[in-house]
C-alpha cells in the first residue's frame, strides 16, 4: 500500500514551503489534483497547499524566501493567496487555511469556518480530489486519504466523499466536474454518485453561466469528446443546459423510412473532429452544425425524411445559443455561423463536377475558415459503409486540390471585387441607390462564375456593360 510520496517531491518549492510552516507551526498539505496527478503519472504544475491556520500568511513567507521579486496575489474574498514563480519550470501555488463550508439551499454561497484538515477534505468534490500529502517535517510525503481516494484512482472510480446528494446540492457544477473528469480519464462515475447527479440536475439552474461554459468547454477539449457529452445526455444535464443538443436524440419511423439518430451523429462528428484539430471552437460548430434539423424535419412520400434548410435555421439557432450561453459575441461567434452555414457546402461538390466556379465560391463565402470547414465536412461522414467513406474522402481529396489550385491562380479567398460601389458611383455621378447595388453584384457574380477574369479591366468593361442595361452613362 503506497503511504509516501517524498521521494517525488524533490523540487525545491516543497523544501522552502516545509520550512516556512515548520516555523509557523502550521499543519501544511499538498492536496487535490495535484496530489491525483503525481499518482497518475500526469504533469502538474499547479500546486494546492492547505495549512490549518492562516493561508495568506504562509503564502507571504514563502514567498519571502522565494525572492523580493516574488509577488503574492491576495484574494480576500476567498481568504486565499496565490504564487507564482518561475524556475525551470513555472509554477503557480494557491495557499488557503484549512476551512468547513455550510451552504444554504438557494445558494452558491457557502459559510465558510476555519477548519481542520479532515474538515478540508470533506468539503472536497471527489475522493481522488481529497487525497493530500503532508509537507511539515515530521510527516514529509505522508498521503492521508480517508476516503480510499488512492483505490478509486486504481479502479477508474468517480465518487463523492459525502452523500452525493449532499455534495451536488451544496455546489451543483460538481455534477459537471464529475461527467469531465469520466470523460478525461475515461473514469467510471460510482452508481450512487451516479444516481445522485440524476436526482440534484435540477439544482444546475443556480449555476453561472460562465461556470457552466468553462466546463463545457474542458469537456469538448477532451481527448474524446463524446464521452461526457453522451453523459450530459444520459443523466439529464443536457435538455437543461443545451436543449437544443438533448432535442436531436431519437429516431422516427414512416413506412419502414427512418432517419439516423443525429444526436449520436452529432458525437461522433465531434470526436472526428477532435482527432483532426485542437480548435475548441471548430468542435463547437461540430457540437452545433445539425442543430437545426428538428426544426426542418419533413417526411416526404416517395423521398423519405428531409431537413432541407437545416444548416440556414441551424445558423440563426447558433447566435441565441451564444447570447443564452454567455459565450463570445465576437469574431468566435462568427467563425460558429459560418461553419454551420456552410458545412454541407463541400459535401455537395463531392456529389457534382467539381467546376472552378463552385469551388471560387466557396473560398469566397469561406474566406479564412476554409479550412476549418474542411475539416468540419469531412469529419461529418460517419457512415458505416467503408466503401461510401473511401468514395467521400477521395473526393474531398479532389475538392482540397481544386481549392488550392484555384486559390493560387485567383486568389479570391478574403477576395473583394476590384471594382467598389464608390467607384461605380464616381463613375456614373449616382448617389448611393439599388443600381449600385445590382451593378456590384453582377460584377461579382460574374467573376465568381468565370464569366469574367478577376481583374480590373474586365471588371470596368463588365460594369460599363451593365450600367448600359440599366440606362446609366458615365460622366467622363
Amino acid at each position: 500500500m503506497l503511504t509516501n510520496l517524498s521521494k517525488y517531491l524533490t523540487h525545491p518549492i516543497f523544501r522552502l514551503i516545509r520550512m516556512a510552516a515548520d516555523e509557523m507551526q502550521q499543519p501544511t498539505y499538498v492536496v487535490g489534483g495535484f496530489v491525483r496527478d503525481l499518482l497518475m503519472g500526469r504533469p502538474s504544475k499547479d500546486i494546492d497547499v492547505v495549512t490549518v491556520g492562516s493561508g495568506v500568511e504562509l503564502a507571504k513567507k514563502v514567498a519571502g524566501m522565494l525572492g523580493k521579486d516574488v509577488k503574492v496575489h491576495v484574494f480576500k474574498n476567498f481568504g486565499t493567496a496565490q504564487v507564482k514563480y518561475k524556475g525551470e519550470r513555472d509554477w503557480e501555488i494557491e495557499f488557503v487555511g484549512a476551512r468547513k463550508e455550510s451552504y444554504q439551499h438557494d445558494s452558491r454561497k457557502p459559510i465558510v469556518e476555519n477548519g481542520t484538515l479532515e474538515d478540508d477534505q470533506l468539503r472536497r468534490d471527489f475522493t481522488i480530489n481529497a487525497l493530500a500529502i503532508g509537507l511539515n517535517e515530521n510527516n514529509f510525503g505522508e498521503i492521508v486519504d480517508p476516503f480510499n481516494g488512492i483505490e478509486d484512482l486504481s479502479n477508474g472510480i468517480i465518487r463523492t466523499p459525502l452523500d452525493p446528494n449532499i455534495t451536488f446540492s451544496d455546489d451543483p457544477l460538481r455534477m459537471l466536474r464529475a461527467i469531465r473528469f469520466a470523460g478525461r480519464f475515461r473514469f467510471k462515475i460510482e452508481a450512487t454518485t451516479w444516481r445522485g447527479i440524476i436526482e440534484s440536475a435540477y439544482r444546475i439552474s443556480i449555476i453561472s453561466q460562465e461556470r457552466i461554459i468553462d466546463e463545457l468547454n474542458k469537456m469538448l477539449m477532451c481527448e474524446e469528446p463524446s464521452l461526457p457529452l453522451k453523459m450530459l445526455s444520459d443523466c439529464g444535464l443536457m435538455k437543461l443546459i443545451l436543449p437544443e443538443i438533448a432535442a436531436l436524440h431519437g429516431i422516427e419511423n414512416i413506412e419502414g423510412k427512418k432517419h439516423k439518430d443525429v444526436f449520436l451523429h452529432t458525437l461522433e462528428v465531434v470526436d472526428n473532429v477532435a482527432l483532426r484539430s485542437n480548435n475548441l471552437w471548430l468542435r463547437w460548430a461540430a457540437l452545433l452544425h445539425d442543430i437545426g434539423k428538428p426544426i426542418t424535419k419533413k417526411f416526404e412520400n416517395n423521398i423519405g425524411w428531409t431537413f432541407h434548410g437545416h444548416e440556414i435555421v441551424g445558423k440563426r439557432m447558433v447566435n441565441r445559443i451564444f447570447v443564452r450561453l454567455h459565450l463570445p459575441q465576437n469574431e468566435d461567434k462568427r467563425y460558429v455561423e459560418n461553419l454551420v452555414l456552410l458545412h454541407l457546402r463541400p459535401i455537395a461538390l463531392v456529389e457534382d463536377v467539381v467546376t472552378d466556379s463552385a469551388i471560387r465560391r466557396l473560398l469566397f463565402d469561406a474566406g479564412d475558415d476554409i479550412d476549418d470547414l474542411m475539416i468540419l465536412a469531412e469529419s461529418d461522414v460517419t457512415s458505416k459503409i467503408p466503401e461510401k467513406v473511401e468514395r467521400y474522402m477521395m473526393n474531398f481529396m479532389h475538392v482540397r486540390k481544386k481549392l488550392k489550385e484555384v486559390e493560387e491562380k485567383d486568389k479570391i479567398r478574403n477576395w473583394q471585387p476590384p471594382i467598389t460601389g464608390e467607384m461605380i458611383m464616381e463613375t456614373f455621378g449616382i448617389k448611393p441607390s439599388k443600381e449600385v447595388g445590382i451593378i456590384k453584384n453582377a460584377i461579382r457574380e460574374a467573376i465568381l462564375d468565370c464569366v469574367i477574369d478577376n481583374n480590373y479591366d474586365d471588371a470596368y468593361q463588365f460594369m460599363l456593360d451593365q450600367a448600359a442595361i440599366l440606362g446609366l452613362k458615365p460622366i467622363k
